[in-house]
């Protein structure tokens, strides 16, 4: 097995040039015959990481998750695409069980995809020997550890299989496992030197934003507003909030339906396959039951209450934008959704524990900072910049330097050696002659005093600030004791600048927020026409195969065809998530829908040539290539996306952009420069002899700003913003 004949696979079956972040890796560890742990967020495609070695090693990967509800569309989905998969749980009837099982016997399967319960079945591990397994795939991983957010007993007798199939490699997958979660996973599992693979947390396309808790109902309801026909959740705490929710929006005249515990198997079946299918847009459901889905075009997800933890907050709002389009996320947050949820969870199994992980999640719900560096630094990922997609980043509050109070409550943290919590850390620093502190000789510590200038409630706030941002974490296992961060240091020897927010300006902020109930800004995208008429025939496609139409193409592939316009199956070939299987079964269908509608504009603009018409009606004349980039991002893909999508620079998208713009295309271009770049961009062409040209603009931003910030594509983009907005000429 070689990378060769990965990426081989991956294009034939899936429909991909290559590999995503890290995946390829894993790919070679497992074909190497090594145990894994792998951390991907949701969408970040774990599931390639044994797929790919399912078709191309000999044997069957066998995957154990606990979502039976999922099952059958991850093997739908696998069929689609000509890889031969099936399930064994407790949905199926005996006939049913018995065909699967037969196919595993003739070794016609390259995945089967169990249940724990089925897998430690009685027998079962005697049925696995009669073909060869080639790897075990843990899915849902998390839930083998105590210490995580979605705790199954059953997962913890899982260490049975290293010991019955020692010879067969271990991949533990899952979206959402802290520290401590990762380490207790690989002793369950009986894999304690296993690798671990940590992908990047970061979801570039998912908009993150926070609101009070005030009027929700009406705001949810201008929300889904603001995006017709796009497919959502809201997750809900309760039953009767679920219900009551789906019968305020469907008076409000939108197709949602509740999705919870307490319904009929039967119902509950229904509702998931008429979401899952695009017949029902929006479910409201319980964060706590869950829903085990695939589904790579919903668009948005709410949390009408504050989840738990942090893990689930992160694993539900990951349900959106799968397929990497642009998608949006809103959390509701109030006080009494804090108190009720600490009610809930006091009393219970490891109490202290998920009491400390609720605190960090209502630190991250009032929380100036920007949120996505709060989420990348809880999961161990060293992230010192602001996202811009983010309510915070879109409306930043007034920041002071608050580099020296950093320094100091991050060497006292040292100095006590890491081994006291933030309540003993922040009397240290304020020179408490508590007894504790002097017992324990705290008060001859060199940081003794430094902030008694400050009050203990400004130093919970800043304290709070330095976790978030990712200089301090807790380590839960340990009595909640502050641990220094990789990004410490470079704060107490490199001196790396700390902006922190004033305790003043989160009060001040928190007060507006409350105050207001006016519609927030936020304009609808607009894909374009063309989208429309894919999304028809994928609609029209995925009833006749009854499968979900995401199954067909996702949302992104249908953006970059409905972008690039291909005629010909071989341009079809090429757009992303179009694989042999599809292009073969699907194809036909699509390329007609492209030149029906072609042929349905204009045949000729004025002053065309003959031969001009004809080549355009035969498809010789394409989009221009800034256009293709341009409708693409008013689709809702990123200029990241589009720059690896197409295989162009970064800078040569921004540069495409910035044509598009300037020949009067609509584009919020103030997006796309940072700051006041505008303002230091403008004074610097006024202040720079023309002589010195744009390398001159440069340094003299670099002089009289900030170095770095600025570059090439940013004159770019001012140059075509000064088009259409010309500064006043002087009198």
């Amino acid at each position: 097995m070689t990378p060769a004949l990965a990426r081989a696979a991956l294009k034939k079956y899936f429909g991909y040039d290559d590999f995503r972040p890290q995946q390829l890796a894993i790919i070679e560890h497992v074909y190497a015959g090594n145990d894994g742990i792998v951390l991907m967020p949701t969408g970040g495609g774990k599931s390639m990481c044994f797929q790919i070695p399912a078709v191309t090693m000999k044997g069957t990967v066998v995957v154990v998750s606990p979502l039976i509800s999922l099952m059958k569309d991850q093997v739908d989905g696998l069929r689609a695409v000509g890889i031969r998969a099936a399930y064994l749980n407790s949905s199926q009837r005996g006939s049913e069980s018995h065909t699967v099982e037969q196919a595993y016997e003739n070794g016609e399967l390259h995945l089967l995809y169990v249940s724990p319960e089925k897998l430690l079945s009685n027998g079962f591990f005697s049925f696995l020997r009669r073909r060869r397994v080639c790897l075990f795939a843990i899915d849902e991983a998390h839930c083998i550890s105590a210490w995580g957010h979605d705790f199954r007993p059953e997962y913890t007798m899982l260490k049975q299989l290293k010991l019955a199939f020692g010879e067969v490699p271990v991949l533990a997958l899952t979206a959402t496992a802290d520290r401590l979660t990762r380490r207790d996973m690989a002793e369950q599992l009986g894999i304690p030197d296993a690798k671990q693979f940590i992908a990047s947390f970061n979801r570039p396309n998912l908009s993150l934003e926070v609101r009070p808790g005030q009027k929700r109902r009406e705001q949810i309801v201008r929300f889904i507003r603001e995006r017709p026909d796009q497919a959502g959740i809201v997750y809900c705490l309760s039953r009767k909030q679920t219900e009551s929710l789906a019968d305020k929006l469907r008076e409000a005249g939108y197709n949602a339906e509740a999705y919870h515990a307490g319904l009929t198997a039967d119902r509950r079946a229904t509702v998931q396959s008429d979401f899952i299918n695009d017949k029902t847009l929006i479910v409201c459901a319980t964060i706590a039951f869950g829903m085990g889905i695939d589904k790579s075009n919903v668009r948005w997800v709410i949390h009408y209450t504050m989840p738990k933890n942090l893990e689930n907050y992160y694993q539900e709002i990951g349900r959106a934008g799968r397929d990497g389009s642009k998608s949006d996320t809103l959390l509701f947050y109030s006080y009494n959704d804090y108190t009720t949820l600490k009610d809930m969870i006091s009393g219970g199994g490891n109490s202290e524990i998920q009491l400390a992980k609720l605190d960090r999640m209502k630190e991250y719900a009032e929380s100036l900072a920007c949120r996505r560096r709060i989420l990348l630094n809880y999961f161990s990922e060293d992230h010192s910049d602001d996202c811009g997609n983010c309510d915070v980043c879109a409306n930043p509050p007034e920041r002071f330097d608050g580099t020296v109070l950093a320094q100091k409550a991050l060497s006292a943290v040292a100095r006590l050696r890491q081994s006291v919590g933030q309540n003993m850390a922040i009397d240290v620093l304020r020179g408490s002659s508590r007894q504790e502190v002097l017992k324990n000789g705290y008060d001859r510590v060199k940081t003794y005093g430094a902030g008694r200038d400050m009050s203990s409630y400004d130093w919970n706030q800043y304290f709070g600030q330095l976790i978030s941002l990712g200089y301090l974490y807790v380590a839960h296992e340990d009595y909640n004791k502050l641990r220094l961060a990789p990004a410490a240091r470079r704060v107490l020897f490199n001196g790396e600048t700390v902006e922190l927010v004033k305790f003043q300006t989160i009060k001040e902020r928190k007060q507006q927020e409350e105050d207001k109930t006016a519609k927030r800004a936020a304009a609808p995208r607009s894909r374009g026409s063309l989208f429309e008429v894919l999304r028809e025939v994928r609609r029209a496609l995925a009833k006749e195969a009854a499968i979900p139409p995401y199954l067909i193409f996702s949302d992104k592939t249908l953006e970059e065809m409905a972008a690039a316009a291909p005629r010909t199956e071989l341009a079809l070939s090429r757009i992303s998530g179009v694989g042999e299987v599809k292009l073969a079964r699907f194809g036909a269908h699509f390329l007609q829908a492209i030149r029906s509608y072609g042929d349905e504009k204009p045949s000729a603009s004025a002053g065309q040539s003959e031969k001009e018409t004809r080549k355009e009606r035969e498809g010789d004349i394409r989009t221009p290539t800034h256009l293709v980039t341009y409708q693409q991002y008013i689709g809702g893909a990123s200029v990241r996306d589009i720059a690896r999508a197409r295989g162009l620079q970064t800078t040569t998208t921004y540069s495409h952009l910035a044509k598009a713009y300037g020949e009067g295309h609509d584009l919020e271009i103030e997006d796309l420069l940072p700051g006041q770049v505008i303002d230091w961009i403008d004074e610097a062409v006024r202040s720079v002899p023309e002589s010195e040209g744009r390398k001159g603009v440069l340094a003299y931003i670099a002089t009289h700003y900030q170095e770095g910030v600025v570059t090439y594509h940013h004159l770019d983009l001012v140059e075509a913003y000064r088009t259409r907005h010309p500064l006043p000429t002087a009198s």
